[in-house]
């Protein structure tokens, strides 16, 4: 599979507008600074998926991005595809031109990975994703209020 940066930061910063979203509209400065993202590349990728109809953009002071459906509507192959991102693992492009213009005797194989993958990301939301990183940031959240809580001296209890 040939998924290059492109898919992988449109993806990366999807997941950070769905994480601020209620919230208002979100800068691309924001998400730029927040997943080390250049700016410009974001404006490329956020324009892509603005035509796809996965953002709507706010302009004007306290302007950027939010998400144009519910988080739960949009999958991450939805993400992919918005920003002509291939998901093929095939040689050929999935023209059946693999060796000497004819299909290569592996093509079928690659062709079934590519559809296994397609389905996976499309049955993964970004509220999932959402979902995922909130409860990740909960469970540092939690770890470290342990720690804080086992470095407390204690005083003893006088009966």
């Amino acid at each position: 599979m040939r998924l290059t940066t492109k898919g992988r930061f449109a993806v990366t910063a999807m997941v950070d507008l769905a994480m601020r979203h209620g919230g208002g509209p979100v800068a691309l400065a924001e998400i730029s600074q927040r997943q080390k993202i250049s700016l410009s590349y974001l404006e490329q990728l956020f324009g892509k998926l603005r035509r796809r109809g996965l953002v709507d953009s706010v302009r004007g002071p306290g302007g950027g991005y939010c998400l144009a459906k519910d988080m739960a509507q949009i999958a991450v192959s939805d993400v992919i595809l918005a920003v002509d991102e291939p998901i093929d693992a095939t040689q050929c492009g999935g023209k059946e031109n693999c060796r000497d213009d004819q299909k290569c005797i592996t093509h079928d194989l690659w062709a079934q990975l590519n559809k296994r993958i397609f389905d996976y990301l499309g049955g993964v939301t970004l509220k999932q994703l959402v979902e995922e990183q909130k409860a990740k940031q909960n469970g540092v959240t939690q770890m470290h209020d342990m720690r804080e809580i086992s470095r407390t001296p204690r005083t003893p209890v006088s009966a």
